[in-house]
């Protein structure tokens, strides 16, 4: 017999938006016209998860926090309590150290500049649609709930569901952003969740085919690597266990997997579509929030297998050389700006599991490194875009509404050079610099020289792709182009979308502070 132990506190960062989920359906029934009430709720939810991860980032030498702990216990003859059995360890289906909680962190203030950035007008120019902020509001809740109980879970039914609760609800986003070329994203979309989903049960089937416990743990992965003896005549030969082989078949298909929603070559077709079909709030959101959930999900099965030893996997390396090679090449060549950033992140997903093909703590500290390093840039890349396009008379999608943004919004154009510095690894975006020498370490210390060559020639391809953007940020626009963009445009976008232009301050100012003090990243991630 088990008994369950319960800590609230620890669930505190996935409550609190569920909350605020259940919050916004209450206030939808009595005041069905507040388009802005569903949003303050949600950022409000987003804030209190957000702090309430912050117990878990101070811990060190390897302390979690736990909860939904299962202890062992015993039933006595003759019935009675049911006593804890001395010496059998206790399983937690919770566990959040400080790299779970700080993907946990990222991914609530992440929430929480895409909802800034969604911030609705006073009035909407089609009123039919005056029931979709609710909606929004609660799906967005959803995914954030999801990508932050992914990031802690440990048992393959908590892992599977809350993967899957942080990617559909963010399908419908798409499907609602009211583009013309939004059903055709979230149907790509949808697609590849699908053939992703099963790919992931798969894996997770030979998880528990070889290790017989549906746990994510270490202690899983070491009861697969036992040997058994075969007798037979006069003597008996000692044969490695199989099941071995099979995690590290589980984990490669856990890859191809997280490859769909990472954006892994050749798992990326949806991408540039879904971007670009959607509203950049809805993609700033894929871009980052689900991006967390992906690699906390995929960190979870390799900290596991980690204990085994595990080989680099060859499957790795290929992906990440494929996709930096790809999504550059393809960024190199577009013009509207939310798909050079649907192919940027193309790219960076190759980065982000670029450090993987060593399966160890160096490997999957040096991912979720370069991942913040990405998502905080990105942010920032995605919020001016939002802010450009509140302007009705900037157009802000083509690479030439941004020429001479410098002269007319000094400080939104000093917050995308830094965003485009961060991605490209270039001063004075030095925790892009740091980002991408933290991501080489572990391939160099694998050995992996071919796969080192070719990052650094991508990191110079890299460059080329955002130089584009800051070349038009710093030149001088034609004067057909300037009619209605003066120094008072800014003023005047600041005074009316000032929750718009918070979101992007916010953003910005937490790149600002990991480009100044990037050692402080490393810390808060163990």
């Amino acid at each position: 017999m088990k008994g369950l132990s319960i800590d609230y506190a620890v669930l505190l960062p996935a409550l609190l938006p569920v909350v605020g989920l259940v919050l916004v359906l209450v206030a939808d029934l009595f005041a069905p016209r507040g388009r802005r009430l569903p949003w303050g709720i949600a950022g409000l939810a987003a804030i209190g998860s957000a702090v309430a991860t912050l117990p878990g980032l101070a811990l060190g030498g390897g302390s979690t926090r736990e909860t939904f702990c299962i202890i062992p216990t015993a039933l006595p003859a003759g019935g009675g309590s049911l006593p804890s059995v001395e010496g059998l360890p206790q399983v937690c289906l919770w566990q959040a150290d400080a790299l779970g909680s700080t993907l946990q962190l990222a991914a609530a203030v992440s929430a929480l500049v895409c909802i800034a950035l969604a911030w609705p007008r006073a009035r909407r120019r089609r009123p039919e649609h005056s029931t979709r902020e609710p909606v929004e509001a609660v799906l967005l809740l959803a995914a954030l709930t999801g990508t932050v109980v992914v990031a802690a879970s440990r048992d393959v039914g908590t892992w599977l569901v809350a993967l899957e609760l942080a990617t559909l609800p963010v399908i419908a986003l798409v499907a609602l952003s009211g583009r013309r070329s939004s059903a055709a994203g979230a149907t790509q979309l949808l697609v590849t969740s699908l053939v992703s989903f099963a790919l992931l049960v798969l894996g997770m089937a030979l998880w528990f085919a070889a290790t017989g416990s549906p746990f994510l743990t270490p202690d899983a992965a070491l009861s697969s690597a036992g040997a058994f003896a075969v007798t037979g005549g006069p003597s008996s030969v000692v044969l490695p266990s199989v099941s071995s082989g099979l995690v590290s078949l589980a984990a490669v298909l856990v890859l191809a997997g997280v490859g769909f929603k990472l954006s892994l070559v050749p798992f990326h077709a949806w991408t540039p579509t879904a971007y670009s079909g959607s509203s950049v709030p809805v993609a700033t959101f894929l871009a980052t929030v689900s991006k967390i959930a992906a690699l906390a999900a995929l960190l979870v099965v390799l900290r596991a297998v980690a204990v085994l030893g595990t080989p680099a996997l060859v499957a790795i390396a290929v992906l990440a050389s494929l996709s930096m090679t790809l999504g550059n090449v393809m960024a190199l060549r577009q013009d509207d700006v939310v798909r050079l950033l649907a192919w940027s992140t193309v790219a960076q997903a190759g980065w982000v599991v670029l450090p993987l093909v060593s399966i160890s703590a160096l490997g999957v500290g040096a991912s979720a490194t370069y991942l913040m390093t990405y998502v905080v840039a990105t942010l920032v890349a995605f919020a001016v875009v939002a802010v450009t396009l509140r302007d009705q008379r900037a157009g802000g999608r083509t690479l030439a509404a941004y020429e001479g943004l410098w002269r007319r919004s000094p400080w939104r154009a000093g917050a995308l050079v830094l965003a485009l510095t961060s991605l490209a690894g270039l001063p004075p975006g030095i925790i892009g610099l740091v980002g991408k020498v933290t991501a080489l370490r572990p391939v160099v210390a694998e050995g992996w020289v071919w796969l080192a060559v070719i990052a650094a020639v991508n990191a110079v391809i890299g460059v080329a792709v955002y130089l584009r953007w800051l070349r038009a940020v710093i030149t001088e626009p034609d004067s057909t182009q300037v009619e209605g963009t003066g120094p008072g445009a800014n003023a005047q976008v600041a005074a009316h979308r000032p929750v718009v232009v918070a979101g992007l301050a916010l953003a910005a100012a937490v790149l600002v502070v990991v480009s100044v003090q990037p050692d402080l990243l490393l810390r808060l991630l163990g």
